[in-house]
């Protein structure tokens, strides 16, 4: 099973909620140039900006000023392509959306999986239309593509593991520094 972000302690700034709330709605929007139903695009904004990346349907309802069957339909959408992760609060019988950790490495994973159902239904649409007129062209060619980018996919998320490495690394020793200066 993945892991869920968890929360971690709440930051000593305040935030600028009308700015929070402007940074929701732009990035939702990008999200729903490039396809994401409108909606589960707010939802899932709305999520990644949350400390706690986790919140109950009434906290996104109130936040975005939406309905509850509006977040219900969104959350059932993100929760179909793996974004979000339903769980109960401990103690209560109401429902919280949490996202998964990682969730930009997870959703392309997925794609990569989904283009090779693609590249497989394209290959056989050029055998149906025929390989030498254009659209059996224009087709194999598409399967082409979506074959090069699974190719490229896992080496592009195994240099994205090390880059991580490398920071988390970083990150440490400066940390390790900093304190042996302190301390000496």
């Amino acid at each position: 099973m993945r892991e869920t972000i968890e929360p971690e302690d709440a930051p000593g700034d305040a935030r600028d909620e009308a700015a929070v709330s402007r940074f929701v709605e732009r990035f939702a929007a990008d999200l729903a140039e490039a396809g994401m139903q409108r909606m589960a695009a707010r939802v899932f904004a709305a999520l990644l900006v949350s400390d706690a990346g986790a919140l109950t349907s009434a906290e996104l309802a109130e936040q975005l000023r939406i309905s509850p069957a509006a977040v219900s339909g969104a959350v059932r959408y993100l929760s179909q392509v793996d974004m979000v992760v339903r769980e109960r609060e401990p103690g209560s019988r109401r429902d919280r959306y949490r996202l998964y950790s990682e969730v930009w490495y997870e959703t392309l994973t997925r794609r990569d999986q989904m283009m090779a159902r693609w590249e497989s239904t394209m290959r056989d649409g050029a055998k149906v239309l025929g390989p030498g007129t254009p659209a059996g062209l224009r087709i194999t060619e598409t399967a082409d593509f979506f074959e090069f980018v699974q190719q490229e996919l896992p080496r592009m998320l195994e240099r994205w593991r090390a880059h991580q490495a490398a920071d988390r690394a970083a990150e440490a020793r400066e940390a390790r520094e900093a304190r042996e200066a302190e301390a000496g």
